[in-house]
């Protein structure tokens, strides 16, 4: 009788011990799908966020741009050449030396 119990014992050991075996191979291998899985839409997101920071990099060069034309064109309009302009313009001023010649109709 102690024979076949120690029999049994030794194939209960085995049995658990691939049962184990089993279980932490199968935690094992979700890990690794999950982590993954994981790194696939780290790596997404990591594009996406490159291309995002490519436009925004272009729209603060394009504001720099902007911002330049509008410091020069601010300078522009403080000078006597621009005052001129508008008063012939708007106005239909002329200097004083000037002739205005008007077209027979």
């Amino acid at each position: 009788m102690r024979n076949t119990r120690g029999a049994r014992r030794k194939k209960q050991g085995h049995a658990g011990n691939r049962l184990a075996l089993v279980g932490i191979t199968f935690v094992v291998v979700s890990l690794a799908v999950a982590i993954n899985v994981r790194k696939s839409s780290l790596e997404t997101k990591n594009h996406e966020y490159q291309v995002r920071q490519e436009i925004l990099s272009r729209q603060v060069e394009a504001e720099e741009k902007r911002a330049e034309e509008l410091e020069e064109r601010r300078i522009f309009v403080q000078t006597k050449q621009y005052i001129e302009q508008v008063a012939k313009e708007k106005l239909g001023l002329v200097n004083p030396d000037e002739i205005l010649l008007k077209p027979a109709e």
